[in-house]
């Protein structure tokens, strides 16, 4: 039912209409009456493909669908800028968001998207950005070399680098056995998943941060790559007075190898997309950026996997195992699995993506 009107409409009665309105639901009304057969033929495609795949589609309906799509998308375009009634409009919104997946998005399920991720697209994700991870590799090393250095001159660095904690020995003035105690795992198994949790909170946190600072060109990310090393640089420093150096790269390796390769790739998947902003070469700055962003978010997604190992890592092998020996080794494993997962591992591309 038409809403009554209060009588100030050009001086018609109460309970009239005025025209603009009136004739702006007809319009309406013969909007969609001309158009609803392909939208409920539509509507009723993707209500059969959603619930069991192509396998309930006739040919003829599949043979329709990208016309009958575009034509829902055409009226939403016209049902936009002619400003019809709001049920409408809503309604077009959803069925176009519906079929744009189903015409577009992708035709796999998780498990087969896990696996294709998994073997060959993450690896050759993290291939395509050697230039980027080149960079970042020397930004790391020559933060941790800046780090020890700063810390040699002055040790006021020091706490400066590390915010003070009383319950921490590992500051300058500890003697060797406090340094070597603070390698001793102090627990046992109990409690230390929460600890994991923690911990990849906080290390995936730093790679999120890395790889969301890419759109300032990249900076950001490399100067976050230089202070997180720098942190290395002068515990490195600081155990390499007491002769211990050794025992506390053993001890980084079991988790280090895995989490530090983990802020490498997010730092370079960051200067990834800056880079292509501020060389987009002969594609557009927003399409060189959105480019750069799809590939370098499958790195990220890798990257998460990495810190849920590293965390993993860190809180069981890393504080249950004491020997030097075997923390190198479970750390060198982890490392050449790593190299030779992204270096070595190539599979062929599938079909589907040497076409796209």
């Amino acid at each position: 039912m038409k809403a009554p009107v209060i009588s100030s409409w050009f001086g018609r009665g109460q309970g009239e209409t005025p025209p603009d309105i009136e004739s702006a639901a007809l319009r309406s009304d013969r909007f969609r009456l001309e158009r609803e057969g392909d939208w409920k033929r539509l509507e009723a495609i993707l209500v059969r493909m959603e619930k069991g795949g192509l396998r309930r589609i006739a040919d003829d309906d599949l043979i329709a669908l990208p016309a009958l799509y575009r034509t829902a998308a055409s009226s939403l375009s016209v049902a936009r800028e002619t400003s019809l009634d709001a049920a409408t409009l809503a309604y077009l919104e959803a069925l176009v968001q519906r079929a744009w997946f189903q015409v577009y998005g992708p035709r796999t399920g998780f498990v087969r998207w896990l696996r294709d991720f998994l073997f060959g697209g993450w690896s050759r994700a993290v291939r395509e950005l050697w230039l980027d991870i080149c960079i970042a590799l020397f930004v790391m090393v020559a933060g941790t070399v800046v780090g020890w250095l700063l810390v040699a001159q002055d040790e006021a660095w020091f706490y400066r680098l590390f915010p003070a904690n009383p319950g921490d020995v590992r500051a300058p003035g500890a003697t060797r056995e406090q340094l070597l105690k603070s390698l001793e795992h102090e627990e046992g198994a109990a409690g230390l998943a929460g600890f994991a949790a923690q911990l990849f909170s906080n290390n995936s946190g730093v790679c999120i941060l890395a790889f969301a600072l890419g759109f300032c060109f990249g900076i950001p990310s490399l100067l976050l790559l230089v202070h997180n090393m720098a942190l290395l640089g002068a515990l490195l420093w600081l155990f390499n007075g007491q002769g211990l150096v050794v025992e506390l790269a053993a001890w980084l390796s079991v988790h280090g190898t895995t989490e530090l390769f983990g802020i490498l790739l997010s730092g370079a998947a960051g200067l990834h997309i800056g880079r292509a902003m501020a060389f987009p070469g002969k594609r557009p700055v927003l399409d060189a950026a959105a480019l750069a962003g799809r590939r370098s978010a499958v790195v990220m997604v890798g990257v998460v996997i990495m810190m849920v190992v590293a965390a993993l890592l860190e809180a069981f092998p890393r504080q249950l195992v004491e020997d030097t020996g075997s923390r190198f080794i479970i750390g060198g494993s982890l490392l050449a699995f790593w190299l030779a997962y992204f270096i070595l591992y190539r599979p062929a591309p599938r079909a589907a993506e040497v076409a796209a």
